[in-house]
Formats: structure tokens, sequence, C-alpha cells
């Protein structure tokens, strides 16, 4: 699919559409449908139970989403939460630089200053790509939301530009209501704010956005997982140093990269997650290396987790490893005059951090873009059973007052536990049809044998499995256990 494709479907299936639509739109903000919502609420919650429930010092937490200013100012963000902003002359269009150029086929570093993007401008001969009109002197614009707040609006705030601020702000009084162990993990999901100067592509550029992020703060001498439960885990990386894929287990890439075992664990199950969870195809799926100015100026090993979308031309970023060493609580500690490093077996410890981001908004679109299938005979959307919105149909064979009560009966009992859609609207093969397309991994059947008490088959009911199209007769009395076993995901 094409983005124009994939926007279509997500409308016309009630998965999502542009915020503010009867009014044409608000660039780079997107509402959810009934659809849309339990799809990414079940994301959601399998994310939360792969990173972090399984996990006994690992924790979900949630925080504000306006801050003040100082925080901000001491992460670093007021000064260095920048992209360059490029306008025209003539038509006062403004750009972001580096997209801007990446349409012409123009390659700047992901890290490139405004002097450096001048240079490519001038070389390029570049005009506006609105109306050819010449074009400003770039310069940096901070992507942050600001608020004023207070009866005279004179007290200044920021929308958070990135969730992981809340784990940092509340790690110390966690640690200490906790156990007071390292490694601890604080996780959160929730909405992000950036000031997007072109929003495009869908869900991948936005101005208001969720995230699914964990922190885990650890003592770098003493932080080791079970690598050895995935050292011959294999996966796709781009390493930085020769910008080439290749496919490695996690063992080969500490040995021939020297990546720490702790790190290497972690791209392991994040590929295991997007494997074995999400269903992405392995070779769908890739760690992308960042060094020199592309890398974030506070990681000391930096990985972009990256998904081959066909609607965004290719392989792109929906989420991040990042190991940022001490440089979050060594900062906050001088912002707040707070002292926030930790006391382990004795030890005074200023606690690293690696982080997992996930732009959810991002994997909800990748999930549409790679599982939905198209063969001009049949649409699919392959997800998970328990990442389905809607865990099973029920469909009356036909109209008939009996069958009919008897799939209501069902439907009922079922919707206590499952949501399930009740469809008596054309034949069995359009519904179906329609269900396979919404990604409903079972259509439950009632037919003429489910309500007749002479029949073998007498309060059984067929269900068909949306993948393999086979059917099977199950007893109404174990259908709830039935569906509870599929579409549950088991960490």
């Amino acid at each position: 699919m094409n983005i124009d494709d994939l926007t279509a479907f997500a409308k016309e299936k009630g998965f999502f559409w542009p915020g503010a639509e009867i009014y044409g739109g608000l660039a780079g903000t997107y509402d959810y449908g009934h659809l849309g919502t339990l799809l990414k609420r079940r994301f959601e919650q399998c994310w939360l139970s792969y990173f972090v429930e399984r996990h006994n010092d690992y924790y979900l937490i949630e925080g504000s989403n306006i801050l003040p200013e100082k925080p901000l100012i001491a992460s670093g963000h007021a000064a260095r939460f920048n992209d360059i902003l490029v306008g025209c002359s003539k038509c006062h269009t403004y750009f972001r630089a580096d997209v801007m150029l990446a349409d012409m086929n123009i390659k700047v570093s992901e890290g490139a200053n405004p002097s450096e993007i001048d240079s490519a401008v001038k070389s390029n001969n570049v005009k506006c790509p609105k109306c050819q009109g010449a074009l400003l002197q770039s310069k940096s614009f901070n992507m942050m939301v600001d608020v004023h707040l207070g009866p005279e609006k004179n007290e200044k705030g920021y929308l958070r530009p990135e969730t992981a601020q809340t784990p940092y702000l509340n790690f110390f009084r966690e640690f200490n209501i906790l156990r007071k162990s390292l490694p601890f993990g604080l996780a959160v999901i929730g909405r992000a704010y950036r000031n997007e100067i072109s929003p495009r592509q869908g869900l991948y550029r936005m101005r208001e956005l969720t995230q699914a992020e964990l922190q885990i703060f650890f003592d770098p001498d003493a932080f080791k997982p079970d690598f050895g439960s995935v050292k011959d885990t294999e996966f796709n990386v781009v390493p930085f140093k020769t910008k080439k894929q290749v496919k490695i287990t996690a063992a080969n890439l500490v040995k021939e990269y020297e990546v720490p075992e702790f790190y290497a664990y972690h791209m392991a199950i994040i590929f295991l997650f997007y494997k074995n969870a999400i269903g992405i195809p392995d070779e769908k799926f890739r760690f992308l290396e960042k060094g020199g100015d592309e890398k974030a100026f506070y990681n000391r090993l930096h990985m972009d987790l990256e998904a081959d979308v066909e609607s965004w031309g290719g392989f792109k970023e929906i989420g991040g490893l990042h190991y940022r060493g001490d440089y979050d609580l060594t900062c906050h500690s001088k912002g707040a005059n707070k002292d926030l490093s930790v006391k382990i077996n004795g030890k005074k410890v200023m606690p690293n951090v690696l982080e997992l981001s996930f732009g959810v908004d991002r994997n909800i679109w990748a999930m549409i873009d790679i599982l939905y299938k198209d063969d001009k005979i049949r649409q699919v959307l392959g997800i998970k059973p328990w990442l389905s919105p809607l865990s099973a149909a029920v469909l009356p064979l036909q109209k008939d007052d009996t069958i009919s009560a008897k799939a209501e009966e069902v439907r009922s009992e079922l919707s206590k536990r499952f949501k399930v859609f009740f469809d008596e609207a054309g034949s069995i093969g359009r519904r179906y049809a329609r269900q396979d397309e919404l990604g409903t991994p079972f259509c439950i059947t009632i037919d003429f044998d489910t309500v007749n008490s002479e029949s073998k088959d007498f309060g059984t009911v067929t269900v068909r499995e949306r993948d393999s199209k086979s059917q099977e007769r199950i007893a109404i009395s174990d259908l709830s256990l039935f569906l509870a076993e599929k579409t549950s995901y088991k960490v």
C-alpha cells in the first residue's frame, strides 16, 4: 500500500483519520476511531506485558504532560531539542531543512547544522519547493510546545517533548519507596508533543504522539541480564562503521563489534518481541546503529529500531535502544541541586540508563502496512489474535428467528469477556471477508444444527480461523475458554 491507500483504508474501516477532520484537519494530529483505539490499546498492553510486567523490579508510572521550564533546561531540551528550519523569501512557507533536501535526493547528515544546510542549498541551487522562490538562511528551531499558565499567563511551562523525563524526575522517590536495588525500571505509556515543522507521512511525523518507553536504571559494573538465553538469537543489524546490513547473532555482535552484553541482550529481546508478539517477519525488521553527528549527543550507544514499511518508502524508525550513560540523573542532580546517586551494597552509584523507546503510533501504522495482504481475491489484516481489535465475530448463518436469538445469546455471553461483533447483513462469505479485512481472528457461525435438538451438532457452532480459513465445530459452552486460549498473549 502507498500512503494514500493506507490512509483511505484506515478511515474507511474505523482505525484513524486527521484530527478535527470536519474542519479540514490539523497537520500532525490524528484521532483514533473505534477499531484503531482498540488496536492501540492491545499493542500497549502487549508491550507492557512483555517488557515490564514479567520483571519484578520494573514498574509502570504516569506523569504530568506539562513540565516546568527548569527540568527541561537541565535535560538539555531547551538548548538542543532543535530541527533546522528554512523559509522562503517569497511565499513565506517554512520547511524542515533535512526533510526538504531528502525529498530532492540531496543527502545531509541527520545532525547537520545551519551552515551545512546553507552550503547544501547553495551548492545544489535549491529553490522553494512550493513557489521556486529564493530560500532564506536556515536556523535552529526548538520543537518544544510552550504553554503559559496562571491567570496572567506569566508562569512558563512546556508540554513534555518526550515521556522519558517522567522516569528521570521520579526515579529517586520511586527507588526509595521500593526495594532500593538495581537494576530498576520505570516505564511510561503516554503523550509527547513536538512542534514539528513538516508533519508528514501519516502517523510517522506527528505533533502529538504516543510513546511507550522503559528506562532501566543500573550499575554498569553489575548489570548482567541472562545473556546465555539469547546469545544465539540472530537478527539484522546495520553497524555504523560498515553501514552494511548483516544478519548476526547476539554473541557475535558482542565479539565482533564490542557491543556490551547487556545491550546485545536487549537487542535480542526487542527482536523477539517484534517476531513473536507482533508478527513482523524477520526480513522486515532491523537495527540501525547511529554514530558521529547522527547519534544523540547524550548516547554512548544508539540503535534505531527500523521496520520496512512500503508506504514510507522502505526502512523507517519505529523506536530506539539507547545507552544514555549517567547523563540524565547527573543533569537533574545539578539542575535540582539534589544528589540523585544511590548506595548499593555500600557503594555510591550514579545509575546509568538504558532506554527502550517505542513510537506507538508509528508501530500501529507499520503493523497495518506490513501485515495487510491483498492478493486481489482476498484482503486480510493478518495481525496476531491478541492484537486484533475484535476477538471474534458472531454470525447467524441466515435470518431466522431461532438462529438469530441463539446468536444474540452467544454474543451476549462472550461480550462479558471479549470484544465481539455481531453481523447478520449479507451472505456469509461477504461477512467473512469483512472480518478478514479488519483482522478479526475468528468468526463464529450459528446455523440450523446449532439449534436443532435432533442434530448431532446441537449446541455447537462453526468456528472459522482467519488465516487458514479452517473450520471446526465447538460446543457453545467451550467458546469462552477457546477464545481466552487463542487471544491471550503469553510472554
